[in-house]
Protein backbone atom coordinates (compact mmCIF):
# COMPACT_ATOMS: atom_id res chain seq x y z
CA UNK A 1 0.00 0.00 0.00
CA UNK A 2 2.29 2.97 -1.25
CA UNK A 3 -0.65 6.02 -1.26
CA UNK A 4 1.21 7.54 -3.73
CA UNK A 5 0.03 10.33 -5.27
CA UNK A 6 0.11 13.06 -7.91
CA UNK A 7 -0.93 16.81 -8.97
CA UNK A 8 -3.64 15.70 -10.95
CA UNK A 9 -4.74 13.68 -8.07
CA UNK A 10 -5.03 16.56 -5.59
CA UNK A 11 -6.94 18.34 -8.67
CA UNK A 12 -9.45 15.57 -8.52
CA UNK A 13 -9.91 15.65 -4.86
CA UNK A 14 -10.65 19.14 -4.24
CA UNK A 15 -12.36 19.65 -6.88
CA UNK A 16 -14.88 17.18 -5.68
CA UNK A 17 -18.74 17.66 -6.18
CA UNK A 18 -19.88 18.91 -3.71
CA UNK A 19 -16.93 20.21 -1.95
CA UNK A 20 -16.66 23.54 -2.43
CA UNK A 21 -18.67 24.65 0.77
CA UNK A 22 -17.36 22.15 3.65
CA UNK A 23 -13.89 23.05 1.97
CA UNK A 24 -14.01 27.25 2.08
CA UNK A 25 -15.46 26.83 6.02
CA UNK A 26 -13.12 24.37 7.40
CA UNK A 27 -10.28 26.41 6.26
CA UNK A 28 -11.79 29.45 8.28
CA UNK A 29 -12.85 27.06 11.14
CA UNK A 30 -9.38 25.53 11.01
CA UNK A 31 -7.30 29.16 10.06
CA UNK A 32 -7.06 30.07 14.50
CA UNK A 33 -6.16 26.36 15.48
CA UNK A 34 -3.11 27.67 16.64
CA UNK A 35 -3.77 31.10 17.66
CA UNK A 36 -6.84 30.79 20.07
CA UNK A 37 -4.34 29.36 22.71
CA UNK A 38 -1.26 31.14 22.08
CA UNK A 39 -3.57 34.61 22.03
CA UNK A 40 -5.37 33.42 25.32
CA UNK A 41 -2.18 32.71 26.81
CA UNK A 42 -0.91 36.07 25.71
CA UNK A 43 -3.96 37.83 27.12
CA UNK A 44 -3.61 36.15 30.65
CA UNK A 45 0.16 37.42 31.00
CA UNK A 46 -0.96 40.75 29.82
CA UNK A 47 -3.55 41.06 32.15
CA UNK A 48 -1.31 39.40 35.40
CA UNK A 49 1.57 39.69 35.10
CA UNK A 50 2.71 35.96 35.20
CA UNK A 51 3.75 33.44 32.99
CA UNK A 52 2.99 30.98 35.30
CA UNK A 53 -0.54 31.33 35.07
CA UNK A 54 -1.04 32.01 32.17
CA UNK A 55 1.13 28.70 31.61
CA UNK A 56 -1.31 26.92 33.57
CA UNK A 57 -4.63 28.11 31.51
CA UNK A 58 -2.57 27.04 28.47
CA UNK A 59 -1.93 23.70 29.68
CA UNK A 60 -5.68 23.38 30.91
CA UNK A 61 -6.55 24.25 26.98
CA UNK A 62 -4.85 21.39 25.80
CA UNK A 63 -6.57 19.08 28.49
CA UNK A 64 -9.87 20.01 27.43
CA UNK A 65 -8.35 19.62 23.41
CA UNK A 66 -7.81 15.79 24.42
CA UNK A 67 -10.86 15.05 25.98
CA UNK A 68 -13.23 17.22 23.73
CA UNK A 69 -11.40 15.55 20.95
CA UNK A 70 -12.56 11.83 21.50
CA UNK A 71 -15.96 12.70 22.97
CA UNK A 72 -17.09 14.85 19.42
CA UNK A 73 -15.50 12.48 17.85
CA UNK A 74 -18.05 9.48 18.86
CA UNK A 75 -21.09 11.81 18.56
CA UNK A 76 -20.30 13.02 15.06
CA UNK A 77 -19.89 9.44 14.08
CA UNK A 78 -23.09 8.21 15.72
CA UNK A 79 -25.10 11.28 15.04
CA UNK A 80 -23.27 12.92 11.64
CA UNK A 81 -21.77 15.95 12.16
CA UNK A 82 -24.10 18.61 11.73
CA UNK A 83 -26.20 18.68 15.23
CA UNK A 84 -22.84 17.68 17.08
CA UNK A 85 -21.32 20.85 15.65
CA UNK A 86 -23.95 23.26 15.92
CA UNK A 87 -24.23 22.54 20.02
CA UNK A 88 -20.21 22.63 20.39
CA UNK A 89 -20.01 26.18 18.71
CA UNK A 90 -22.82 27.57 20.89
CA UNK A 91 -20.84 26.22 24.02
CA UNK A 92 -17.11 27.54 22.65
CA UNK A 93 -18.81 30.88 22.01
CA UNK A 94 -20.24 30.81 25.60
CA UNK A 95 -16.95 29.39 26.85
CA UNK A 96 -14.98 32.22 24.84
CA UNK A 97 -17.32 35.29 26.60
CA UNK A 98 -16.97 33.76 29.82
CA UNK A 99 -12.68 33.50 29.88
CA UNK A 100 -12.46 36.82 28.17
CA UNK A 101 -15.03 38.42 30.75
CA UNK A 102 -12.81 36.66 33.46
CA UNK A 103 -9.39 37.50 32.42
CA UNK A 104 -10.64 41.31 32.59
CA UNK A 105 -11.93 40.86 36.31
CA UNK A 106 -8.53 39.24 37.00
CA UNK A 107 -10.48 35.78 38.39
CA UNK A 108 -8.48 33.64 40.64
CA UNK A 109 -6.40 31.12 38.56
CA UNK A 110 -8.32 27.81 39.43
CA UNK A 111 -11.24 29.85 37.51
CA UNK A 112 -9.31 30.93 34.67
CA UNK A 113 -7.97 27.23 34.07
CA UNK A 114 -11.74 25.32 34.46
CA UNK A 115 -12.40 28.27 31.72
CA UNK A 116 -9.58 27.14 29.91
CA UNK A 117 -10.26 23.62 29.58
CA UNK A 118 -13.53 24.48 28.61
CA UNK A 119 -12.23 26.07 25.74
CA UNK A 120 -10.50 23.17 24.81
CA UNK A 121 -13.77 20.47 25.66
CA UNK A 122 -15.98 22.80 23.19
CA UNK A 123 -13.20 24.27 20.31
CA UNK A 124 -15.35 22.71 17.31
CA UNK A 125 -13.74 19.39 15.96
CA UNK A 126 -14.15 20.40 12.28
CA UNK A 127 -10.51 19.10 11.38
CA UNK A 128 -11.63 15.79 12.13
CA UNK A 129 -15.05 15.63 10.53
CA UNK A 130 -13.76 17.37 7.33
CA UNK A 131 -10.78 14.70 7.22
CA UNK A 132 -13.54 12.27 7.55
CA UNK A 133 -15.95 14.07 5.19
CA UNK A 134 -13.34 13.40 2.31
CA UNK A 135 -13.91 9.79 2.66
CA UNK A 136 -17.19 9.79 1.88
CA UNK A 137 -17.10 12.45 -1.15
CA UNK A 138 -13.99 10.86 -2.65
CA UNK A 139 -14.47 7.25 -3.86
CA UNK A 140 -11.04 7.05 -6.29
CA UNK A 141 -8.23 5.84 -3.56
CA UNK A 142 -5.71 7.75 -5.00
CA UNK A 143 -7.34 11.36 -4.77
CA UNK A 144 -8.79 10.19 -1.41
CA UNK A 145 -5.32 10.14 0.12
CA UNK A 146 -4.36 13.23 -1.50
CA UNK A 147 -7.07 14.80 0.08
CA UNK A 148 -5.69 13.25 3.22
CA UNK A 149 -2.46 15.17 2.18
CA UNK A 150 -4.34 18.43 2.21
CA UNK A 151 -5.82 17.86 5.39
CA UNK A 152 -2.16 17.06 6.88
CA UNK A 153 -0.38 20.18 4.47
CA UNK A 154 -2.86 22.28 5.52
CA UNK A 155 -2.87 22.04 9.03
CA UNK A 156 1.24 22.12 9.25
CA UNK A 157 0.33 25.82 7.35
CA UNK A 158 -1.92 27.28 9.72
CA UNK A 159 1.01 26.47 12.76
CA UNK A 160 3.08 28.39 10.90
CA UNK A 161 0.52 31.58 10.57
CA UNK A 162 -1.40 30.98 13.99
CA UNK A 163 1.46 31.99 16.21
CA UNK A 164 2.40 34.90 13.72
CA UNK A 165 -1.30 36.25 13.75
CA UNK A 166 -1.58 35.85 17.50
CA UNK A 167 1.92 37.80 17.96
CA UNK A 168 0.62 40.55 15.89
CA UNK A 169 -2.90 40.96 17.23
CA UNK A 170 -1.56 40.91 21.11
CA UNK A 171 -0.17 44.11 20.39
CA UNK A 172 -3.58 45.77 19.29
CA UNK A 173 -4.96 48.44 21.90
CA UNK A 174 -6.81 45.52 23.54
CA UNK A 175 -5.01 42.36 23.98
CA UNK A 176 -7.85 40.57 23.92
CA UNK A 177 -8.27 41.20 20.46
CA UNK A 178 -6.39 38.06 19.12
CA UNK A 179 -8.47 35.74 21.49
CA UNK A 180 -12.06 37.01 20.65
CA UNK A 181 -10.59 37.33 16.58
CA UNK A 182 -9.84 33.88 16.38
CA UNK A 183 -12.71 32.41 18.35
CA UNK A 184 -15.24 34.36 15.79
CA UNK A 185 -13.22 32.87 12.79
CA UNK A 186 -13.60 29.24 14.58
CA UNK A 187 -17.37 30.14 15.13
CA UNK A 188 -18.22 31.49 11.91
CA UNK A 189 -16.32 28.59 9.76
CA UNK A 190 -17.93 25.81 12.00
CA UNK A 191 -21.52 27.18 11.50
CA UNK A 192 -20.32 26.85 7.49
CA UNK A 193 -19.30 23.70 8.05
CA UNK A 194 -22.00 22.14 9.58
CA UNK A 195 -24.73 23.80 7.52
CA UNK A 196 -23.36 22.81 3.74
CA UNK A 197 -25.35 20.64 2.26
CA UNK A 198 -22.32 17.69 1.81
CA UNK A 199 -22.03 17.69 6.05
CA UNK A 200 -25.95 17.88 6.28
CA UNK A 201 -26.18 15.16 4.36
CA UNK A 202 -24.09 12.66 6.38
CA UNK A 203 -26.50 11.03 8.48
CA UNK A 204 -25.94 9.07 11.65
CA UNK A 205 -24.06 5.41 11.07
CA UNK A 206 -26.07 2.17 11.09
CA UNK A 207 -26.07 0.69 14.68
CA UNK A 208 -24.54 -2.13 13.46
CA UNK A 209 -21.86 -0.17 12.95
CA UNK A 210 -20.82 1.17 16.00
CA UNK A 211 -17.93 -0.57 17.81
CA UNK A 212 -18.64 -1.40 21.80
CA UNK A 213 -14.63 -0.30 22.36
CA UNK A 214 -15.24 2.93 19.66
CA UNK A 215 -11.96 3.00 17.52
CA UNK A 216 -9.38 1.33 20.00
CA UNK A 217 -11.22 -1.53 19.45
CA UNK A 218 -9.10 -2.32 17.04
CA UNK A 219 -5.49 -3.37 17.91
CA UNK A 220 -3.84 -1.28 14.40
CA UNK A 221 -5.93 2.16 15.98
CA UNK A 222 -4.00 1.94 19.10
CA UNK A 223 -0.94 0.71 17.72
CA UNK A 224 -1.27 4.28 15.70
CA UNK A 225 -2.51 6.41 18.78
CA UNK A 226 0.77 4.97 19.94
CA UNK A 227 2.98 6.43 16.79
CA UNK A 228 0.99 9.90 17.02
CA UNK A 229 1.95 9.76 21.14
CA UNK A 230 5.68 9.74 20.51
CA UNK A 231 5.17 12.15 17.42
CA UNK A 232 3.84 14.79 20.01
CA UNK A 233 6.68 14.09 22.56
CA UNK A 234 9.24 15.14 20.31
CA UNK A 235 7.35 17.96 18.63
CA UNK A 236 6.93 18.97 23.16
CA UNK A 237 10.51 18.85 23.69
CA UNK A 238 12.12 21.39 20.73
CA UNK A 239 8.95 23.32 21.54
CA UNK A 240 10.01 24.20 24.39
CA UNK A 241 14.15 23.82 23.82
CA UNK A 242 14.27 25.59 20.57
CA UNK A 243 13.20 29.15 21.99
CA UNK A 244 15.40 28.21 25.45
CA UNK A 245 18.63 28.03 22.72
CA UNK A 246 17.52 31.01 21.21
CA UNK A 247 17.09 32.75 25.02
CA UNK A 248 20.46 31.34 25.91
CA UNK A 249 22.19 33.15 22.72
CA UNK A 250 20.73 35.70 23.99
CA UNK A 251 18.24 36.20 21.10
CA UNK A 252 14.75 35.57 22.77
CA UNK A 253 12.49 36.84 19.55
CA UNK A 254 14.31 33.99 17.42
CA UNK A 255 12.72 31.04 19.28
CA UNK A 256 9.51 31.70 17.30
CA UNK A 257 11.04 32.19 14.08
CA UNK A 258 13.10 28.74 14.77
CA UNK A 259 10.14 26.59 14.95
CA UNK A 260 8.54 28.08 12.11
CA UNK A 261 11.39 27.47 9.95
CA UNK A 262 10.84 23.67 10.36
CA UNK A 263 7.33 24.02 9.58
CA UNK A 264 8.43 25.63 6.63
CA UNK A 265 10.36 22.52 5.58
CA UNK A 266 7.78 20.42 6.82
CA UNK A 267 4.74 22.32 4.50
CA UNK A 268 7.96 21.88 1.72
CA UNK A 269 8.43 18.28 1.95
CA UNK A 270 4.81 17.24 2.84
CA UNK A 271 4.23 17.94 -0.61
CA UNK A 272 7.05 15.60 -2.53
CA UNK A 273 6.56 12.48 0.14
CA UNK A 274 2.99 12.60 -0.87
CA UNK A 275 4.24 11.63 -4.36
CA UNK A 276 6.26 8.85 -3.89
CA UNK A 277 5.86 8.00 0.11
CA UNK A 278 8.17 5.49 1.92
CA UNK A 279 8.30 3.02 3.47
CA UNK A 280 5.26 1.70 0.87
CA UNK A 281 3.77 -0.36 3.59
CA UNK A 282 2.14 1.42 5.89
CA UNK A 283 2.73 -0.95 8.90
CA UNK A 284 6.62 0.11 8.54
CA UNK A 285 6.26 3.48 7.50
CA UNK A 286 4.56 4.63 10.84
CA UNK A 287 7.92 3.71 12.82
CA UNK A 288 10.61 4.00 10.23
CA UNK A 289 8.94 8.05 9.78
CA UNK A 290 8.71 8.15 13.98
CA UNK A 291 12.50 6.77 13.84
CA UNK A 292 14.00 9.42 11.37
CA UNK A 293 12.47 12.26 13.36
CA UNK A 294 14.20 11.16 16.50
CA UNK A 295 17.41 10.36 14.66
CA UNK A 296 16.91 14.29 12.50
CA UNK A 297 16.22 15.70 15.86
CA UNK A 298 19.50 14.57 17.56
CA UNK A 299 21.10 16.90 15.00
CA UNK A 300 19.51 19.68 16.80
CA UNK A 301 22.37 19.05 19.70
CA UNK A 302 25.37 19.59 17.81
CA UNK A 303 25.41 23.11 16.38
CA UNK A 304 26.85 25.79 18.98
CA UNK A 305 25.39 28.91 16.83
CA UNK A 306 21.50 29.90 15.97
CA UNK A 307 22.43 29.71 12.58
CA UNK A 308 23.44 25.91 12.55
CA UNK A 309 19.84 25.28 14.98
CA UNK A 310 18.13 26.58 12.21
CA UNK A 311 19.77 24.86 9.19
CA UNK A 312 19.28 21.59 11.69
CA UNK A 313 15.26 22.56 12.51
CA UNK A 314 15.07 22.93 8.04
CA UNK A 315 16.28 19.30 8.21
CA UNK A 316 14.29 17.78 11.32
CA UNK A 317 11.49 19.67 9.80
CA UNK A 318 10.98 17.43 6.90
CA UNK A 319 9.54 14.69 8.51
CA UNK A 320 6.52 16.30 10.49
CA UNK A 321 3.56 16.56 7.67
CA UNK A 322 5.03 13.14 6.37
CA UNK A 323 4.25 11.89 9.72
CA UNK A 324 0.43 13.88 9.97
CA UNK A 325 -0.50 12.73 6.50
CA UNK A 326 0.39 8.82 7.34
CA UNK A 327 -1.34 9.35 10.61
CA UNK A 328 -4.59 10.24 8.40
CA UNK A 329 -4.11 7.72 5.92
CA UNK A 330 -3.77 4.86 8.32
CA UNK A 331 -6.81 5.71 9.68
CA UNK A 332 -8.80 4.14 6.57
CA UNK A 333 -6.77 0.81 7.10
CA UNK A 334 -6.96 0.17 11.18
CA UNK A 335 -10.06 2.19 12.20
CA UNK A 336 -13.32 0.15 13.13
CA UNK A 337 -16.16 0.96 10.62
CA UNK A 338 -18.37 4.07 11.32
CA UNK A 339 -15.95 5.26 13.58
CA UNK A 340 -13.37 7.79 11.43
CA UNK A 341 -13.71 10.94 13.37
CA UNK A 342 -13.76 9.37 17.00
CA UNK A 343 -10.38 8.11 15.33
CA UNK A 344 -8.99 11.34 14.11
CA UNK A 345 -10.01 12.24 17.57
CA UNK A 346 -7.64 9.85 19.08
CA UNK A 347 -4.92 10.54 16.94
CA UNK A 348 -5.28 14.25 17.65
CA UNK A 349 -5.23 13.62 21.49
CA UNK A 350 -2.35 11.29 21.26
CA UNK A 351 -0.16 13.78 19.64
CA UNK A 352 -1.89 16.61 22.52
CA UNK A 353 -0.81 14.54 25.29
CA UNK A 354 2.55 13.35 23.85
CA UNK A 355 2.76 17.58 23.66
CA UNK A 356 2.17 18.12 27.28
CA UNK A 357 4.36 15.57 28.08
CA UNK A 358 7.11 16.25 25.88
CA UNK A 359 7.05 20.21 26.95
CA UNK A 360 7.09 19.21 30.96
CA UNK A 361 10.16 16.97 30.73
CA UNK A 362 12.18 19.10 28.37
CA UNK A 363 11.43 22.34 30.41
CA UNK A 364 13.42 20.63 34.12
CA UNK A 365 15.93 18.89 31.45
CA UNK A 366 16.95 22.91 29.60
CA UNK A 367 17.09 24.40 33.24
CA UNK A 368 19.27 21.58 34.31
CA UNK A 369 21.38 20.54 31.49
CA UNK A 370 20.39 23.26 28.50
CA UNK A 371 18.51 22.99 25.22
CA UNK A 372 20.82 19.84 24.06
CA UNK A 373 20.33 17.48 26.68
CA UNK A 374 16.44 17.86 26.05
CA UNK A 375 17.44 17.31 22.47
CA UNK A 376 18.84 14.41 22.64
CA UNK A 377 16.39 12.99 25.49
CA UNK A 378 13.50 14.22 22.53
CA UNK A 379 15.43 11.90 19.98
CA UNK A 380 15.78 8.84 22.65
CA UNK A 381 11.79 8.89 23.20
CA UNK A 382 11.15 8.84 19.64
CA UNK A 383 13.76 6.04 18.95
CA UNK A 384 12.19 4.30 22.53
CA UNK A 385 8.63 4.64 20.56
CA UNK A 386 9.44 3.55 17.08
CA UNK A 387 10.77 0.44 18.41
CA UNK A 388 7.67 -0.48 20.00
CA UNK A 389 5.59 0.41 17.07
CA UNK A 390 8.04 -1.95 14.85
CA UNK A 391 7.17 -4.56 17.43
CA UNK A 392 3.50 -3.89 17.43
CA UNK A 393 3.45 -3.15 12.85
CA UNK A 394 1.45 -6.35 12.27
CA UNK A 395 -1.60 -4.75 14.02
CA UNK A 396 -1.73 -2.03 11.36
CA UNK A 397 -4.48 -3.74 9.23
CA UNK A 398 -8.00 -3.80 8.45
CA UNK A 399 -9.78 -4.73 11.73
CA UNK A 400 -12.50 -7.87 11.85
CA UNK A 401 -15.30 -6.05 11.90
CA UNK A 402 -17.37 -8.98 12.91
CA UNK A 403 -15.43 -8.68 16.22
CA UNK A 404 -15.88 -5.15 17.30
CA UNK A 405 -19.88 -4.78 16.87
CA UNK A 406 -21.97 -4.39 19.56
Amino acid sequence: MSQSVSLADYRAALTTPGSGRPLAASLLARLPIAMIGLSALLFVQRETGSFAVAGLVSAGSLVGVSVGAIVQGRLIDRLGPTRPLLVVVALFALAMAALTFAIEAHAATPVLVLLGSGIGITEPMVGSASRALWGRLVTDETAKNAAFSYEAISMEVFFILGPGIAGLLVTAPWPGTGMVAGGLCMITGATMFALSPAVRAWGPAPAAHRPLLGALASPGMRTLALAALGFGIVIGFVEVAAPAAATEAGQPAIGGVLLSVWSVSSVGFGIAFSLRPWPRAMSRRLPVLLAAFGLLVALLAWPSTLWGLAVAMLVAGAVITPQSATHSAAIELVAPEGTAVEAFGWVLTAVTLGLAFGQSVSGYLVERFGPPASFLAASAAALAVAAVVWTLRGTVRSPVRESVLV
